[in-house]
């Protein structure tokens, strides 16, 4: 039972560090993100975005919008997602 009440303090707590990024851009783009996705999350995916989460707010924008390339170890599935959430958000 430990287990998943700390999984769920860590979703928990990775959306809240989604909505506040500090611009309102990030906000809205991880926090969205996070909303839609983080509680379909597994282990390894939720430490992967933990680690995308450590970047700076405009590295991440420039990943996702194709204005950089994805650094190596960042290009995941996670990343791949979020390009695709970016992208389904644009549309709407």
């Amino acid at each position: 039972m430990s287990d998943i009440n700390d999984i769920e303090t860590r979703r928990k707590r990775l959306k809240f560090r989604c909505w506040h990024r500090g611009s309102r851009e990030a906000d809205l783009l991880l926090g969205r993100f996070a909303d839609r996705h983080l509680d379909h999350f597994d282990e390894a995916q939720l430490k992967r975005f933990e680690l995308l989460l450590n970047q700076e707010d405009p590295d991440i924008w420039d990943w996702v919008v194709g204005r950089a390339p994805v650094p190596e170890a960042l290009d995941h599935d996670v990343m791949a997602l979020l390009r695709g959430h970016s992208t389904a958000v644009g549309d709407t």
